[in-house]
């Protein structure tokens, strides 16, 4: 089943009032509270000043007019294409277009030999990226975890380098500094052949963690942003405040607050360079009033994040957002439940491009090779709904109905033999559905143990050559590549 690019918007959480209503208390926001700024925006500030934004300097608080607002967001691509090296995964992120994958910032991973988390490495991204390359409900591979054996001055040019030797599908990740970021263009631009071509056709796109909720700009991802948006590379607009935390308790006040930061960011992009191709990226969470920590798993997640798709599409612009995450500690039925109910109801929201989709465990601290696998099947059953039930003449089969005839068996028609591969789901082997003796004579796995077993049968199979040999010699020769 080609599950990329299926059509959601059928769960809609919020009313057209309750946008409308969204939509102007955060306009409201923006002229009356502002947002805030970091030391270093300078020509940031200058530029939004000489727009017509409100500065107020010793505040050091911007305040945006409707007017400012209205005519920044008209300028913001209303599709991005996001595009893939492998020519079969390009992303065409419009409408209520769904795409999941992966995501997060892991600092760990569970190992597969002895079942324990351990700091996460370079290897462990790339293997990461060769599995996710052979999943097809995983639909792009955003760096999942953090290699913690490199040094932090060569982690971004060697994290990209990484993702994108493992795999063909789009690539996308969070960087540290523009001076990375360039090097990072540079050598995509070498596997392109040419910073125009790359434009052209981007592989890779950046998340932009520029807002700290509630309500201001980060200098250092603010600058990253808007150098993305003067070299054409796309961005992700990322804000993800908790209620209860940094944003208020309620999910109508946390979205009108993640609006208003969203608002704030896409003019300041289109202010930066008209046009630039943008992901409206609200992250609504939720704190946990017992710890203050992240709670990742709850239903409210997928409902505020399917309606973070309303809002986008309310202002017309493709959206990033999050589906998938849990609190479980390791791929158990706490996982597979909070999981199936937020990628579903983001599924069927319509959200463009959902990350944090596949592999996250532990509030996004943990990630497991096996729990890939698992959300690969979870992501396709998802995908499956949106797909909904086909009634044509051929469907609705009253000529072999007529055939078979009052207590006949359909089980040898040719009817059914055309159709039982195609009309239900075929998953990739994880979930079981053998009699009980045929389970016991296979081991009697659960389901994670049949996930590592997938997992391990893919990472053992040939890698493919996504970074030519010849342009890998010359990455090389000019960037201190330590995989």
């Amino acid at each position: 089943m080609n599950s990329k690019g299926l059509s959601g918007g059928i769960y809609k959480p919020l009313s057209p009032e309750g946008i409308d209503a969204i939509h102007s208390a955060a306009m409201t926001i923006l002229e009356k509270t502002g947002i805030a700024y970091e030391a270093g925006l300078d020509a940031t500030v200058d530029m939004s000043a000489d727009a017509g934004a409100m500065v107020d300097r010793e505040m050091k608080r911007i305040r945006f007019p409707r007017e400012l607002i209205l005519e920044s967001i008209a300028t913001a691509p209303s599709q991005v294409i996001l595009h893939a090296r492998d020519g079969k995964n390009d992303l065409d992120l419009t409408e209520d277009k769904v795409h999941l994958g992966t995501g997060g910032a892991a600092v760990k991973i569970l190992d597969m030999e002895t079942g324990l988390p351990r700091s996460s490495t370079l290897k462990d991204l790339y293997d990461l990226g060769r599995l996710v390359d052979r999943l097809d409900h995983i639909h792009f591979f955003l760096r999942p975890c953090i290699p913690t054996d490199i040094p932090e001055v060569d982690y971004d040019v060697n994290m990209f380098y990484a993702c994108l030797k493992a795999t063909g599908k789009h690539v996308m990740s969070g960087v540290n500094d523009e001076a990375g970021l360039h090097r990072i263009i540079d050598m995509a631009a070498l596997l392109a052949g040419g910073k125009a071509q790359l434009q052209a056709k981007p592989f890779i796109s950046i998340i932009t963690s520029f807002a700290i909720s509630p309500l201001k700009l980060c200098t250092q991802s603010t600058r990253i942003m808007q150098a993305c948006n003067r070299r054409g590379i796309p961005v992700a607009l990322s804000a993800a405040p908790m209620s209860g935390s940094t944003s208020p308790m309620t999910m109508a006040g946390t979205l009108a607050q993640l609006h208003a930061e969203q608002l704030a960011g896409i003019t300041i992009c289109q202010l930066t360079q008209p046009g630039a191709p943008l992901l409206y990226g609200g992250i609504p969470g939720m704190a946990n009033m017992a710890t203050m920590g992240y709670l990742g798993g709850g239903v409210e997640c997928g409902m505020m994040n399917a309606a973070i798709h309303q809002l986008a599409a309310h202002i017309k612009v493709p959206n990033y957002n999050s589906a998938g995450l849990t609190d479980a500690k390791l791929p158990d039925a706490q996982a597979g439940w909070e999981k199936a109910m937020t990628i579903l109801l983001g599924a069927m929201g319509g959200s463009n491009y959902m990350h944090h989709s596949a592999g996250m465990l532990e509030s996004m601290l943990t990630v497991a090779p096996e729990q890939y696998v698992i959300d690969d099947e979870i992501i396709g059953m998802a995908c499956k709904v949106l797909k909904g039930i086909e009634v044509d003449a051929e469907h609705l089969a009253l000529e072999v109905i007529n055939t078979v005839g009052p207590s006949g068996n359909f089980m040898m028609s040719p009817h059914t033999m055309k159709y039982m591969r195609s009309e239900y789901f075929q998953g990739n082997g994880v979930t079981d559905s053998k009699s009980r003796h045929q389970w016991e004579q296979g081991g009697s796995m659960d389901t994670r143990e049949r996930g590592k077993a997938i997992a391990r049968k893919i990472l053992e199979a040939p890698e493919s050559p996504y970074i030519p040999e010849n342009i890998d010699l010359t990455i090389r020769e000019n960037f201190n590549i330590l995989l």
